[in-house]
């Protein structure tokens, strides 16, 4: 219900049109085909296989908005230190690896 939920609420925010040509994306095909086959293997009575599929399929359709989701956590006014400290020590090195200062 969840998941059905949230590709309704994702059409609605962003529209059916864009909504399917970011499903369609020829680089997002893989997280299309998971996060699909999740849903799949959970209406199956494949629960724990089928959440770990959609778990995949999800990180590699929205794997490039993490940045921007933890920039924003980071700027929350209770947890954002501690979600900072926690990002940084994940991929620290990496930030700003290619700035030449």
């Amino acid at each position: 219900m969840g998941n059905i939920l949230f590709l309704i609420g994702l059409t609605l925010i962003i529209g059916p049109t864009k909504t399917a040509l970011f499903f369609a994306r020829r680089q997002k095909l893989k997280g299309t085909a998971a996060f699909t086959s999740g849903i799949l293997l959970i209406l199956l009575r494949w629960p724990l296989i089928g959440f770990l599929v959609e778990l995949y399929g999800i990180f590699i359709l929205f794997g490039d908005f993490l940045g921007t989701i933890g920039g924003f956590a980071r700027n929350l006014p209770v947890i954002g230190p501690y979600i900072a400290n926690g990002l940084e020590r994940v991929g620290g090195a990496r930030r700003n690896a290619e700035l030449p200062v």
